[in-house]
């Protein structure tokens, strides 16, 4: 019987779209058993996204692997019982319900706390439990815009977004390893406690670096692309066959050996106008004119080899077609088969790749299917169990 490090945690989790999820599949993966309460017939919301990856939602399947799926209203009396009854054995409890709605039904961190004082509380939202943006609804996108990221992410005349929801990930991404932190913390105290992750908080860290570039300098980032604002040449380059290659130089030796192998015009390296990282940034323009004429004969494959030959950074622009077949990641072994009620569908497994534990992928629950399992395990007959399902509590 495999063995994981986390199979003796259990989480509860409120949680739905995508940052709760995230944080509690990861903690799925390491053992742990996490039940994942869903409204009755409806379910996480993001179970009905679309219906691309045989008849599921990308979305839910992405993030919900590994997972018991009990249904029920939190809002009955019945339903907030049962709750009781889960968390007296629970772990850990991660909820990301919208602001407030988890004090009103009765589960104050004051309660809790008494009550549960084993207990690890996460609590996920878009802005914080407290300040006057408290209440104001956050979506990935809006979180973005409020953190400044598309103010440097897109072209000069398109503010962008990124590509995939970044801020719910970084979120995630808190609160899982919030969570990890805690548990350990437990060991030393014997006490839960309460830990709280915003979004805006979470991207905010990830937008440090910018923002301290700017606020120390004279220097107004602009909206440049795939380019880097302050690195040159850093970014995409047409090559003859209408195939780009991203660049990547980070020092002067780098400059040289591209000048040498690649440009083949030595004269470059010390010319007056490149021959530093802060002189090429400024005059960028006039380099790129000279970086895509070179490049205009050449096949993409073909620079990529020479530069790899060179030992310079470089990357094709994979489309998401091309990303799913990587070689990289098959001659890893990276793609496994997970279950779910529409038959096996292939996913990554955990990108922790360690000697001394295992890590988990389990079948993607449909709603509801684990409900009459935990309502038995925490002593409810059958006859109540039907009794539930008449009223809508599960």
């Amino acid at each position: 019987m495999n063995s994981f490090p986390l199979d003796d945690i259990k989480v509860i989790s409120l949680e739905q779209a995508v940052a709760a999820p995230f944080a509690s599949r990861q903690l799925a993966e390491l053992g742990a058993r996490v039940i994942k309460v869903e409204r009755p017939k409806v379910g996480d919301f993001a179970r009905n996204y679309d219906d691309t990856v045989q008849g599921l939602s990308a979305n839910f399947v992405w993030l919900n692997h590994s997972k018991e799926s009990l249904t029920l209203d939190i809002k009955s009396d019945d339903g907030k019982k049962i709750l009781h009854k889960l968390l007296e054995t629970a772990d850990v409890l991660i909820q990301n319900l919208i602001p407030g709605a988890i004090e009103r039904l009765g589960f104050s961190d004051e309660f809790l706390k008494k009550n549960y004082p084993q207990l690890i509380i996460c609590h996920i939202s878009g802005y914080g439990r407290n300040g006057s943006f408290a209440n104001k609804k956050a979506y990935d996108l809006l979180i973005q815009c409020e953190a400044g990221l598309t103010s440097i992410t897109g072209s000069p005349e398109t503010p962008s977004k990124c590509g995939v929801s970044i801020a719910d990930i970084a979120a995630g991404m808190y609160a899982y390893t919030g969570i990890l932190t805690s548990i350990i913390n437990r060991y030393k105290t014997n006490k839960g406690g309460v830990i709280e992750i915003s979004m805006l908080e979470s991207l905010a860290e990830w937008m440090k670096f910018p923002a301290l570039y700017v606020n120390h300098s004279e220097k107004k980032l602009g909206r440049i692309g795939s380019s880097h604002f302050s690195i040159y040449p850093y970014g995409p380059f047409k090559c003859g066959d209408d195939k780009v290659v991203m660049i990547g130089i980070q020092n002067e030796r780098e400059w040289a050996q591209f000048c040498k192998n690649i440009l083949r015009d030595i004269s470059l390296i010390e010319n007056d106008k490149f021959k530093t990282n802060s002189l090429r940034s400024k005059n960028r323009k006039t380099l790129e004119e000279i970086i895509i004429k070179k490049l205009s004969d050449q096949k993409r494959d073909d620079v990529i080899s020479e530069l790899d030959n060179a030992n310079i950074a470089n990357a094709r622009v994979n489309d998401l077609y091309e990303f799913w077949n990587h070689y990289q990641l098959k001659e890893r072994n990276r793609w496994t088969d997970v279950i779910s009620e529409n038959g096996l569908l292939k996913t990554l497994i955990p990108p922790v790749t360690a000697d001394s534990f295992n890590t988990k992928i389990s079948k993607i629950p449909s709603l509801g299917e684990h409900s009459q399992k935990i309502l038995n395990e925490i002593h409810y007959d059958k006859q109540q169990i039907l009794q539930f399902t008449k009223r809508g509590v599960i």
